[in-house]
C-alpha cells in the first residue's frame, strides 16, 4: 500500500471517530478537530493537528514525501486509541470485580460454616460404616 492510501485509510478511521464519537461537524480533519476541540482529550489535539497537516501536504503538495511513515502510523495508532469509546473495558473490569467478590463471599461462606460442614459429613459417613 502506497504512503497516500495509507494515509487517507487512517485519517479517514479518525474522521469517523471524530464524527461519530464526538459528533464533530466540518469537511477536513482539522474543521472536525477544532469543532470538537473542547471535548477532546488536550494530549490528542497536537497529535490529530499533525496527522492533519501531513495528509494535507501529502495529498497537494508536489513532491512530498512521508518521512517517517513508522512514526506517523503510531501516531496515528495512539489517537485511534485515545478516541475510541472505553466503555467495553470498564464492563469488563466490573465483571471481573463482582466475580473476585462473589468467590470471596463464597469462600468467606464456606470459612464461616466449615464445622458444620464436617459434622453432617461425620453423620453421612458414619451411617455407611
Amino acid at each position: 500500500m502506497s504512503d497516500i492510501d495509507k494515509v487517507v485509510t487512517r485519517t479517514r478511521r479518525l474522521e469517523a471517530l471524530l464524527k461519530n464519537q464526538y459528533h464533530a461537524e466540518g469537511k477536513g480533519l482539522h474543521q472536525l478537530i477544532t469543532s470538537c476541540e473542547g471535548r477532546l482529550p488536550h494530549d490528542v489535539v497536537g497529535k490529530l493537528r499533525f496527522i492533519a497537516t501531513v495528509r494535507n501536504k501529502l495529498l497537494h503538495e508536489d513532491g512530498y514525501k512521508l518521512e517517517n511513515r513508522r512514526d506517523f502510523l503510531a501516531t496515528c495508532d495512539l489517537c485511534e486509541t485515545a478516541l475510541t469509546p472505553r466503555s467495553s473495558q470498564f464492563i469488563w473490569r466490573i465483571a471481573i470485580l463482582l466475580m473476585m467478590l462473589f468467590t470471596l463471599a463464597a469462600m468467606g461462606f464456606h470459612y464461616i460454616h466449615l464445622d458444620e460442614y464436617w459434622d453432617v459429613w461425620g453423620m453421612i459417613s458414619s451411617k455407611f460404616k
